[in-house]
């Protein structure tokens, strides 16, 4: 099966997002998650390509609902990493 396209400048404007919740520790939840993910065997890029796919979902849900950010959906998101919330 084809991967589906990705916007790139989406893309990178998503990972700039986990670097800044990742250097600025906003959400906790974010930092505690990529810690995680790396002890379990995954890369940096990966940890934070994970972490993406969740502010990704976050911000789909947000416009969708059109409701605030559900900060416990996110950090339950987070937690059931590397399994993704839709699977």
């Amino acid at each position: 099966m084809k991967e589906p396209e990705t916007n790139p400048h989406l893309g990178a404007a998503v990972l700039e997002i986990v670097e800044n919740q990742l250097r600025e520790n906003d959400p906790p939840e974010t930092r505690q998650a990529y810690e995680r993910l790396i002890e379990e065997g995954q890369s940096k890029s990966e940890a934070k390509r994970l972490i993406a796919c969740v502010v990704t979902s976050e911000i789909y849900d947000v416009m969708k609902e059109e409701k605030p950010f559900n900060h416990k959906r996110f950090v339950d998101a987070l937690n059931k990493l590397p399994a993704m919330s839709w699977e």
